[in-house]
């Protein structure tokens, strides 16, 4: 008897973006943080905020300890959408502000082309970052929107690059 090979018909799909992410802990204090913090951000998918399709909780390692998810959404307008509300907002704040002995990284690939990533904190590469040179990400590099797609975030960014940096890169 042959497998049963099929597909996924993605054609209603035109905009679509996976995205890949993770929190790695690389500091004991990073386990409170990880139990406290992930679980309130992977749960907040529930809620099945406009334009995401689909999640689903990863477990990249158990030592050290390296959460995550995959998923899937209709484009990176309601992408940016939820990233800009809370509770992603309120997380993603706290977080630039003290990683609290955590890394966290994301990837994200398009289905018009593109692949983007970022590594905030990360004590070891990761990903793409495992065979790609890792640049900081200023300027062009600081949004996701400009990595991809070279335009200004459609949406205000949580924490600006001069809010962020402190000064513009000269």
């Amino acid at each position: 008897m042959r497998v049963n090979r099929q597909t996924a018909d993605l054609s209603e799909y035109p905009d679509l973006v996976v995205v890949l992410l993770g929190m790695r802990v690389h500091k004991p204090r990073g386990i409170v943080r990880l139990l406290g913090v992930g679980p309130k951000l992977y749960s907040s998918q529930r809620g099945r905020p406009d334009g995401l399709l689909a999640h689903e909780d990863v477990i990249w390692s158990l030592f050290p300890p390296h959460w995550g998810a995959r998923q899937y959404w209709r484009d990176l307008e309601s992408l940016e959408k939820w990233t800009r509300s809370d509770p992603h907002r309120v997380w993603w704040t706290r977080f630039l502000a003290d990683s609290g002995g955590t890394g966290f990284w994301h990837e994200a690939y398009f289905a018009r082309g593109g692949i983007d990533s970022v590594y905030d904190d990360m004590a070891r590469p990761t990903g793409l970052g495992k065979f790609a040179p890792i640049v900081p990400a200023r300027g062009r590099l600081f949004s996701t929107r400009s990595r991809v797609r070279d335009t200004p975030p459609e949406i205000t960014p949580v924490v600006g690059e001069s809010e962020y940096y402190g000064s513009p890169e000269e």
